[in-house]
């Protein structure tokens, strides 16, 4: 094992102080985890390992390709052959002829095409026969061959058709035909795996829309051609549109193949209130049974993605001066209902994540006990996670001069609108494994060892323990003690209830800048927690921090600055950390008090896609387009008690 001995500044309970860290460089630490830490871990089914991981892979597991039918609808030629390479870092042509390259490839990638008519919209642009004897079919078959104009009007009607579970048969039951599309999918999926290089999962987006609020997820596999080829992809019509549905047949699968499966929901901020609702599809309330099925079947939630950010709201976390960050709050995903103050505590991670806790109050079981990643959503076969090289949504969001003002999506009549600059350049998902291979990456998935970014490439490590010493972060092993004596994120620390003397617990965090990126300008641990009463609570706290910067009374902080130019699209390093290494203990623990602590990095700001955009296509865009952003990290939660 090779050590790396590097001097930076670190913050310790507000001081800016010069200390000797290192850096691990071998390839994994191997250590015996404890039974103790072990049964803290995770409640729902997991995987261990004796493997410390030592490296994050980095990757997107919500791409789509032309086999999804809106996004072949909306022009996307690209195939996953086409949308692997480009993963991988080879130049390809885009859907409107532009030559892509990325600045530095995936790890790991899952295509997520919709369940939903897969690979259907093909034979629907060519004029298949067995399709357009449908009248509705062959209208919009016609439709998107017309022009552009009428091609984005067909579209709309078929997402609005799926969301009301109105599509015509021929789409929704042809067994024979989404067969073939699947098995011709997965041999290519196959052919780009490369255990230890780049690791391709199978996968597919399970699209379900009660009345047109999203209730989404992507379904991946841990298993290669030969089990995952014994299933076909789980259309919501064909489920009720109802998760309780989904998670049978996920059973089944497993079931009847011995393999593993999990299902990741997605982009919670347009489902209408319904994803971390209260009650169930049907409308009865919760209860144990269901709960212990949703934190087996769903360890992950994605966080952010082009479609906007879903940590929290402003609404939601007035207190929260970051909590307005790539906000989509007009209406629903397929843009038939506005959204209403009183849906949004329902669709935004935060407050799912304190309402698991009076939910555990209640059963006995949390189904929000979830990890996070980020993911794109883009329905280009590019992955969309760095501002200067954004392909956008849709193809007919690819870079142009017009894009910035182009609707990314818009009701039927016209009324409700997310203009194109409102689109976010995210997300991705890391995972911290012992090796970049289908079972390294499910199984961190499993147990929650994985994170979120808006883009950049931060890394970052959350633990907490009931015995770490002061001393920990002057050792050459604190990784390693780390683990040994507590829990990763997405674990859960236990209260020994025959230790008086504890305290409170301890978190260690490590965040280090992309090295392609923005220096850090602060780290943030976000607690929620149920008090005595049965109240749900929040607070933010700034644990460390670049620069001289002094807490306020009320622990706030001065913003870091701003070397941003807009004009040309750049920015300097010139504030802000390169690194984070602290050990932090809460101030307003209570001891038996449920709770859940999640890390939040922040970046200094940076210019946004828009401002490479107004550069170069030599624009000058309107007052009140976003043009810078401060882009963002969130690690997955460790829960006390």
């Amino acid at each position: 094992m090779g050590i790396k001995f590097i001097k930076l500044a670190r913050t310790v309970s507000g001081r800016k102080v010069d200390v000797l860290l290192f850096s691990i460089v071998a390839t994994v630490i191997t250590i015996t985890i404890s039974s103790e830490v072990t049964a803290q871990t995770n409640d729902a089914q997991h995987y261990l390992t004796t493997e410390a991981p030592t490296k994050v892979f980095w990757g997107d597991t919500h791409l789509h390709t032309r086999i999804s039918g809106d996004a072949r609808g909306y022009g996307n030629t690209l195939s996953p052959d086409d949308a692997y390479r480009i993963a991988k870092g080879e130049t390809i042509e885009s859907s409107t002829g532009q030559q892509v390259k990325l600045n530095r490839p995936l790890d790991f990638i899952v295509i997520a095409d919709h369940a939903e008519g897969f690979a259907i919209m093909d034979e629907i642009y060519s004029g298949n026969k067995l399709f357009i004897e449908d009248p509705t079919v062959a209208r919009w078959s016609k439709m998107l061959n017309t022009d552009r104009k009428q091609a984005i009007i067909a579209i709309r009607e078929i997402i609005v058709a799926q969301g009301g579970g109105t599509l015509p048969k021929i789409i929704l039951d042809n067994p024979e035909f989404t067969k073939n599309a699947w098995e011709q999918y997965l041999k290519v999926s196959e052919a780009h795996n490369q255990p230890g290089k780049f690791t391709v999962m199978h996968g597919f987006e399970w699209s379900a829309m009660k009345k047109g609020n999203n209730l989404h997820r992507v379904v991946i596999y841990r298993d290669g051609i030969d089990k995952v080829s014994q299933t076909l992809p789980i259309d919501s019509n064909r489920t009720a549109h109802d998760p309780e549905q989904l998670w049978e047949a996920l059973a089944a699968y497993e079931k009847r193949t011995k393999g593993n499966v999990l299902a990741i929901p997605h982009n919670p901020n347009l489902s209408g209130g319904l994803m971390f609702a209260f009650t169930k599809l049907n409308g009865a309330p919760l209860d144990k049974e269901y709960n212990q099925l949703r934190e087996r079947w769903e360890p992950l939630v994605e966080i952010t993605q082009i479609k906007g950010d879903s940590e929290t709201h402003p609404f939601l976390s007035p207190n929260d001066e970051f909590a307005d960050y790539e906000t989509w709050d007009v209406a629903n995903l397929s843009m038939v209902t506005k959204t209403t103050k009183s849906q949004l505590p329902g669709s935004y991670v935060r407050d799912a994540l304190k309402r698991g806790l009076l939910l555990y109050n209640k059963t006995g079981a949390n189904p929000y006990k979830f990890g996070v990643i980020g993911s794109s959503d883009s329905h280009t076969g590019i992955v969309a996670g760095d501002e200067s090289e954004f392909y956008g949504k849709h193809s007919s969001s690819e870079p142009s001069p017009k894009r910035w003002d182009r609707p990314v999506s818009k009701s039927q009549n016209g009324v409700l609108i997310n203009p194109g600059w409102k689109m976010a350049s995210a997300g991705l998902a890391a995972v911290w494994a012992p090796q970049n291979t289908r079972e390294g990456i499910f199984d961190a998935m499993q147990r929650k060892e994985t994170y979120a970014t808006t883009g950049p490439r931060i890394q970052l490590r959350m633990f907490a323990s009931w015995a770490y010493d002061d001393a920990l972060l002057s050792t050459h092993s604190w990784l390693k003690t780390a683990y040994m004596n507590g829990v990763p994120m997405g674990g859960t620390l236990l209260l020994d209830q025959s230790d008086q003397t504890i305290k409170s617990p301890t978190f260690l965090i490590n965040a280090i800048k992309d090295p392609m990126g923005a220096n850090l300008d602060r780290a943030q641990i976000i607690k929620g927690w149920i008090d005595q009463d049965g109240e749900l609570h929040e607070k933010v706290f700034n644990v460390a921090w670049s620069g001289d910067r002094k807490l306020d009374a009320n622990g706030k902080l001065n913003e870091v600055g701003n070397t941003v130019d807009v004009a040309n699209a750049t920015y300097t390093n010139a504030i802000g950390s390169e690194e984070f290494l602290i050990t932090w203990k809460d101030p307003t623990y209570q001891a038996n008090q449920k709770s859940f602590y999640y890390t939040r990095i922040l970046e200094i700001p940076t210019p946004r896609w828009t401002a490479y955009d107004a550069k170069k296509f030599a624009q000058t865009l309107p007052d009140g387009v976003s043009m810078i952003v401060t882009e963002r990290a969130y690690s997955s939660a460790i829960w006390v008690n």
